[in-house]
């Protein structure tokens, strides 16, 4: 199996893979439950919580800056791709459209298909993390997340939401959907913060 679709890093990568990982010979896709179909005419991206309420269209964002970015991807299953081609728009810039309260502290990251992923706001606002649209120069497909996934390269790939569509503002941490099953709260590769302990 390590041979057909992973590979050991070698001398030159191994700095840039964390341990235990391998490297994925394609871009493995990992789901839980239904992959949503959504309609871009319908699509809408939601932020409430300890921000003023406002609801973006999908051309609200296509409006922002596009960056082409190049990241690594560290799945929590022990795979990781190295030099993922993205096109999408900064964290930072859609967050210059949001009036956050003083006290925001924490993201729940929601999506189409009523996953959750929860985040601390100083991950979240890191310069190097985006919202992607397009892959290896492509639309965003449905099983990787599109129309839009955000990506968030230092932690595991599971923090990088599949098909979102809202950001919650919160004081204080609340557990989203992997957190509450067993995942660690917050996921760091190097540290191999895979899962939370409690089971």
């Amino acid at each position: 199996m390590l041979g057909k679709f992973f590979q050991k890093p070698d001398q030159a990568q191994g700095e840039r893979v964390p341990p235990g990982q391998h490297l994925a010979k394609g871009f493995p896709v990992l789901t839980y439950g239904a992959t949503p179909q959504i309609n871009i005419e319908e699509w809408e991206f939601r932020v409430w919580g300890l921000a003023k309420p406002a609801v973006f269209t999908w051309s609200d964002l296509m409006a922002l800056p596009q960056h082409e970015f190049t990241a690594d991807f560290h799945c929590v299953t022990r795979w990781s791709k190295l030099d993922v081609k993205w096109t999408g728009f900064k964290v930072t810039d859609l967050m210059n459209l949001i009036e956050l309260e003083p006290e925001a502290a924490h993201v729940m990251e929601h999506c189409y298909g009523d996953y959750t992923t929860n985040i601390a706001i100083e991950d979240f606002v890191r310069a190097e993390n985006f919202f992607a649209f397009q892959l290896f120069g492509e639309p965003l497909p449905a099983e990787h997340g599109g129309p839009l996934r955000l990506v968030v390269p230092h932690l595991y790939a599971w923090k990088s939401a599949k098909w979102i569509n809202g950001l919650e503002f919160l004081k204080k941490e609340e557990l989203g959907f992997w957190e509450r099953n067993g995942y660690h709260r917050r996921g760091e590769p190097w540290a191999e913060e895979r899962y939370s302990g409690r089971f």
